[in-house]
């Protein structure tokens, strides 16, 4: 067994640097219930500004982001269109039946894109006895896909859709940063197609909590009251929006190396013919099986090796790289994987 534990389960498990918590320390901080805490005032405004929207609001979490987009974009007994490998269906608890007294209605995905005939097809016909088809759901990058940035062209066409049958747009853009960095399309370039953005701290860029949602000033101050009334409410954030700030400004364009390290791990693993990428990598997601192993147990063994894995997808496994894991990790994870499928098959 290795002494050095790789954990490559998710990139939710960035730590802060050093740098990141020397800022967090020095933020200057308010009661961000009466809107008085420059440093989340400060982080808001930045994101606002990214995204081309009006105005954002500073969230603990990425699913409290979604829900309350979804709270403001619909009213109960309205329907979402969505894809069913996404994360809001299949991650977030069932939360918009709960909150929002909302039906989801799914779609296959197709790398994350969902198929124009597809979302047509689901939309309600105008009578009161169907539900309403209020807002239909992307996320970038896609998760279940592999960590896949939907083209923006596809985009494009969903908004058009959207548009022409007076349906908001939401995107659950958790690591959006990481759409952006792969296709060198800038972040307002991609939001500007959606009424409400949801990206996150707390991944990638390795802040430790927090998302951000922005749209326009009207929306956000109803997603504020209802922040409040899920329990959201905080005082002072500041300390935490530092973090936000500092990841924004210093780790974003790192993530090119967290992808480099993706494909450079799957090319080192690839040379063993019992395992099948689900597809090549484009961002720090990979998706793959291995021939005759259940993955769950398989998991547990490598664990004792010293490599954590996830293995939520259904006889799949997935590996997601971020900043704390080194080129050196790479190897050193990928070398242990292989002899783990050698060592579990005896």
């Amino acid at each position: 067994m290795n002494n050095k534990i790789i954990d490559l389960r998710s990139d939710t498990l960035t730590k802060p640097s050093i740098k990141m918590l020397e800022y967090m320390m020095q933020a200057k901080v308010g009661d961000d219930v009466y809107s008085e805490d420059p440093t989340v005032n400060e982080l808001e405004n930045l994101i606002a500004s990214l995204l081309g929207k009006e105005s954002a609001l500073f969230v603990p979490t990425g699913v409290m982001g979604n829900q309350l987009c979804l709270k403001v974009l619909s009213n109960p007994g309205d329907e979402v269109i969505l894809g069913y490998d996404s994360h809001i269906f299949n991650y977030e608890t069932a939360a918009p039946s709960l909150l929002s007294g909302i039906q989801l209605h799914t779609i296959p995905n197709f790398n994350g894109s969902l198929n124009k005939i597809d979302v047509l097809n689901s939309i309600r016909e105008n009578e009161y006895y169907l539900p309403k088809t209020s807002v239909i759901c992307l996320e970038q990058t896609h998760n279940k896909s592999g960590g896949k940035v939907v083209p923006i062209q596809d985009i494009c066409d969903l908004s058009e859709i959207a548009k022409s049958n007076n349906i908001s747009l939401h995107l659950d853009g958790a690591r959006l940063w990481n759409a952006s960095v792969a296709s060198n399309i800038s972040l307002k370039s991609y939001a500007q197609f959606f009424d409400t953005v949801s990206v996150c701290l707390s991944k990638g860029l390795g802040a430790p909590i927090g998302s951000v949602i922005s749209s326009t000033k009207e929306n956000i101050i109803k997603a504020k009251k209802y922040r409040k009334i899920w329990g959201g409410g905080w005082r002072q954030a500041g300390i935490l929006a530092a973090a936000g700030i500092y990841a924004v400004e210093n780790n974003f364009q790192r993530l090119k190396e967290d992808h480099n390290n993706t494909k450079e791990f799957a090319n080192l693993i690839s040379i063993n013919k019992s395992i099948k990428l689900i597809s090549e990598p484009e961002t720090n997601i990979l998706i793959f099986e291995i021939e005759d192993i259940d993955p769950y147990e398989f998991c547990k063994f490598c664990k004792e090796q010293g490599l954590l894995l996830s293995s939520a997808f259904k006889g799949k496994l997935r590996a997601v790289f971020y900043k704390d894991v080194s080129s050196d990790d790479v190897f050193l994870a990928s070398k242990i994987l292989l002899e783990s499928i050698n060592n579990y098959k005896r």
